[in-house]
C-alpha cells in the first residue's frame, strides 16, 4: 500500500516499475548496470475516485500519454533503490498537486477609512508636487 495523503492511497499492483539503463555520462557503470527506474501508473485503471482521475487526466503534463498512463523516469541516483524511492516520491507529489483544490476567492473591498486615507495621501502628494514649480519673485 502506498499512502499519498490521509485520504488517498494506492495498491502496489497499480504501479508498474521496471529497471532500465540510465542515459548520459557515467562511464562503464552506466553501460553495465540497469539503475534507472521506469514507473508506469495507469490513471484510468487506478483505484482513485473519478473526480481525482479526471483532474489528473486534465492536467497538461507531458508525462501522461494518450492512453492515460503516467510515465516517470528516475535516473538521478546511482542505485536502483534510491531511484525507485525518487520515482515514488515524484508520483506522490504529482497526485497531491493535481488533487489539491484551492479555496475560492471571495472578492473584498477596502474599508471606507482605508479609501479616505488613500485619497488624503494623494491630495497631500499633489500639494507637495505643486510646490516644486517655478518660483516668481
Amino acid at each position: 500500500m502506498i499512502f499519498i495523503t490521509n485520504t488517498i492511497s494506492l495498491n502496489d499492483h497499480e504501479i508498474e516499475t521496471s529497471a532500465i539503463r540510465a542515459q548520459g555520462a557515467g562511464g562503464q557503470n552506466v553501460n553495465k548496470v540497469s539503475s534507472a527506474i521506469h514507473l508506469r501508473f495507469d490513471i484510468k485503471a487506478s483505484s482513485l475516485s473519478d473526480a481525482h482521475k479526471q483532474r489528473l487526466l486534465e492536467s497538461k503534463d507531458s508525462r501522461i500519454n494518450k492512453e492515460g498512463v503516467l510515465i516517470i523516469k528516475a535516473q538521478q541516483f546511482r542505485t536502483q533503490e534510491r531511484n525507485k524511492v525518487d520515482a515514488l516520491k515524484r508520483l506522490r507529489q504529482f497526485i497531491v498537486k493535481a488533487t489539491y483544490v484551492s479555496k475560492t476567492r471571495r472578492p473584498t473591498k477596502p474599508s471606507r477609512n482605508a479609501q479616505r486615507k488613500r485619497v488624503d495621501k494623494k491630495t497631500q502628494r499633489g500639494r507637495t508636487k505643486s510646490l516644486r514649480g517655478k518660483v516668481d519673485f
